[in-house]
């Protein structure tokens, strides 16, 4: 938690020029291959998406329905419950104290298969929970297959996040690349053996992506295991770790609440959006649509269809701010951790800076493709020319997540989880999801509304960031970091001894 004094501090003297450009060398190194990282773990939904896609509207929407359903109720979890490795594993790092990344971690990988057992119980009732919100019956059910196939990826998933954030403290991101980039192809391949040879569908897709969630892991463990990063930092596994996972919870659980109360946000989007089409359009089924209905029916996957597309499509390149977020949590963690304030506080504006420019590049890809990337995901026109219209807005979207995914990694660099958790509240659900509403339904701008009430969502959240962080005195949370640190320490040599 920050300690804001009530007076600004005295600006800092700026920076030489070595500093500055050996602090962007770091970042780079850190950023570039992280990006390609978060990107390529994404990846493996999204092309599980796309092969459901091109069996029809009907499996794209299941498919997308319980990816997004998987991601609210578990995947997301885990994310955030193991993001608190961000701050504990960065600042142990930084202080040099190696021994104490291990016992982190396997507090982590306990808390997150714990956590699991309840979400996967989500998964397993899939199909009747969307079916009591109101979902369509032929979706819901085949949401439901695709989201049980889920479960033994959803606890593979949770120790992926263990490894990788271990591996992240330690400036190991390399190694991170490499095996996300062969777990990728073996996933397009396994995708395509399952659901064009094996002739699986849906459930082939759902499998490719636990199987290759799990191939991922295993291949991170032997790298561990044989790496002088796993000598040095893992002395094997020790029950007595067990007796601090209340130290562990205490930033955990803030850090979950951070995470998903944005993410659980835009995912409101697409629950909105069904009730935008479910009002618009008169009842419908599958016996409706064989007989004379088939217009409404037609439309209601479209419409569905092409809103969780722009989400899918916002998630994509919301992989690369995510991957500069990774990087300035890491960087100033570590910074904090050794006692470098200024460092720290160097590294946040060198990361302003180059997320300001990769937020630029974005926007003018995003708009230049807005033609034909519908086409990746469905074969309707409607729903392209759709895409087509939103990308604009999209383009927005992912300049705004870039400023706050950098403020976001340096607020988890520092341990403020508890903070931003408060901050994601108010700005998207007191203020956000409000003016969707407006917006989309009162304004009648429709599924453009939906998005601009996001945007002011985040333009609210990054204001907030920017006041803590230009008022946060780096001095006095460097001595928060050592503080942490030293208990950390006591109580591994408490739990040794």
């Amino acid at each position: 938690m920050t300690s804001s004094p009530l007076l600004l501090p005295r600006a800092p003297a700026p920076a030489p020029a070595p500093a500055v450009r050996e602090e962007v060398r770091r970042q780079v190194g850190l950023a570039a291959p992280l990006v390609a990282c978060s990107l390529l773990q994404y990846s493996l939904q999204v092309v599980s998406v796309m092969f459901a896609g091109h069996l029809g509207e009907l499996s794209l929407s299941a498919a997308s329905v319980a990816s997004s359903f998987a991601n609210v109720t578990g995947f997301n979890v885990l994310m955030g419950m193991g993001s608190a490795l961000d701050t504990l594993c960065g600042q142990s790092y930084g202080a040099k104290q190696y021994d104490m990344l291990g016992t982190h971690v396997q507090r982590a990988m306990f808390v997150l298969m714990l956590t699991s057992v309840p979400l996967a119980f989500a998964l397993v009732f899939t199909g009747q929970i969307l079916l009591a919100a109101g979902q369509n019956p032929e979706i819901s059910y085949e949401a439901g297959l695709y989201a049980q196939v889920l479960i033994p990826g959803l606890f593979a998933y949770g120790l992926l996040q263990c490894l990788t954030k271990f591996l992240q403290a330690q400036n190991i991101v390399h190694p991170l690349v490499v095996c996300s980039g062969v777990t990728l192809i073996f996933h397009i391949l396994l995708c395509w053996f399952l659901v064009q040879n094996l002739g699986l569908g849906n459930r082939g897709a759902a499998l490719a992506i636990s199987i290759s969630y799990w191939f991922n892991v295993i291949l991170l463990a032997v790298y561990v295991k044989l790496s002088e990063a796993g000598r040095r930092s893992w002395h094997g596994w020790s029950w007595e770790v067990l007796k601090d996972v209340n130290m562990y919870l205490r930033l955990a659980v803030p850090s979950t609440f951070m995470t998903c109360l944005e993410y659980w946000a835009f995912e409101m989007v697409v629950l909105l959006a069904e009730d935008r089409t479910r009002n618009a359009l008169m009842p419908y089924s599958t016996q409706n649509f064989l007989q004379a209905d088939d217009f409404c029916y037609i439309q209601h996957f479209c419409s569905k269809t092409r809103l969780v597309t722009c989400l899918n499509t916002m998630w994509m390149v919301y992989t690369i701010p995510s991957g500069l977020s990774s990087a300035i949590s890491i960087r100033v963690s570590n910074e904090l951790g050794a006692r470098n304030p200024k460092a720290a506080h160097l590294s946040i504006l060198i990361s302003g800076i180059i997320c300001l420019t990769e937020g630029l590049l974005v926007v003018i890809i995003t708009v230049f493709v807005r033609d034909v990337w519908g086409y990746l995901y469905s074969n309707e026109e409607e729903v392209v020319k759709y895409v087509s219209t939103m990308m604009p807005i999209l383009a927005t979207s992912n300049f705004m997540d870039g400023i706050q995914c950098t403020l976001s990694g340096a607020a988890r660099g520092c341990g403020w989880q508890k903070v931003c958790s408060f901050i994601n509240l108010c700005a998207y659900y007191a203020i956000g999801i409000p003016a969707a509403v407006i917006f989309a339904f009162v304004m009648k701008i429709g599924g453009k509304g939906l998005w601009m009430g996001i945007i002011c969502a985040m333009s609210v959240q990054i204001l907030a960031l920017l006041v803590m962080i230009l008022r946060t005195n780096w001095d006095n949370e460097a001595e928060i970091a050592q503080a942490r640190i030293r208990v950390q320490e006591s109580d591994g040599s408490i739990a040794s001894a």
